[in-house]
């Protein structure tokens, strides 16, 4: 990741208040770098991110060179997924271990993975329910 890319990164907070996302995003501080942070952190494929985000592959990699025609909802969500990954990161120690839990079923999401959730705003936020029950001694 360049510099650019891990600054976007540091700055994004690991618990995201809405009215940090809705000032971030009327400042205009969105870029395509956002979108590569994303691709670059997720350790998934961009079909799977492009579903994550309800879009066309074609559309996800072509909002990573220009994000000027990309939806406001489509800039929430990847904010609202970068804040995820890296509280997810800490929560599990590694990007390699939150990345194998999210991708393995649990019993307290009726045995389904974490990342079939991630689609939707409020799917983010169940996950990251699930995050901080960990972090206060739940279950895995």
């Amino acid at each position: 990741m360049i510099l650019a890319e891990r600054k976007i990164f540091n700055n994004i907070p690991m618990e995201l208040e809405s009215s940090w996302v809705v000032n971030y995003l009327e400042n205009n501080k969105f870029t395509s770098g956002h979108m590569r942070v994303l691709r670059a952190k997720a350790n998934t494929s961009d079909k799977m991110l492009s579903s994550m985000l309800n879009l066309a592959p074609k559309t996800f990699v072509s909002y990573t060179k220009d994000v000027s025609k990309t939806k406001v909802d489509t800039k929430e969500h990847v904010l609202m997924l970068i804040s995820l990954l890296k509280h997810g990161s800490d929560v599990f120690g590694s990007e390699e271990n939150f990345s194998n839990w999210i991708d393995s079923k649990n019993v307290f999401l009726d045995n389904r993975k974490p990342i079939e959730f991630l689609n939707t705003i409020s799917g983010i936020r169940m996950v990251d329910d699930r995050l901080v029950a960990i972090e206060y001694g739940d279950n895995i």
